[in-house]
């Protein structure tokens, strides 16, 4: 993942500390896991990364699915801090928020 941001992206956060407390931080790694448990929100992630940003229309274009499930996956997506968006005129675009990707990472690498 480049560290240029689409212009229709807003800003990364910064990444959020791993919880020092087991008990949170098993909680942030289940929120961030069940956000993760279906597979069309695992191929939304993966686009996002690759192209580093896109608007709605580009996943409807591209996954055999309605647009009103592909906005309710990444709404879903989006309440787990995994992907941030931005309304730009008519459009929704939508990118991956890299620091909670890696706080999810070290999670995972701290069971």
């Amino acid at each position: 993942m480049s560290t240029e941001t689409p212009s229709c992206c807003p800003p990364a956060t910064p990444r959020p500390a791993v919880p020092s407390d087991e008990d949170a931080a098993n909680e942030r790694l289940a929120c961030l896991a069940k956000a993760l448990g279906h597979p069309v929100r695992v191929a939304i992630l993966r686009r996002l990364a690759r192209e580093e940003g896109c608007i709605v229309g580009d996943l409807v274009d591209e996954l055999p699915l309605a647009q009103s499930t592909i906005s309710q996956h990444l709404k879903q997506l989006k309440e787990a801090g995994l992907i941030r968006g931005e309304v730009d005129g008519p459009r929704t675009c939508y990118c991956v928020e890299p620091g909670v990707v890696a706080l999810f990472k070290a999670l995972v690498e701290g069971l």
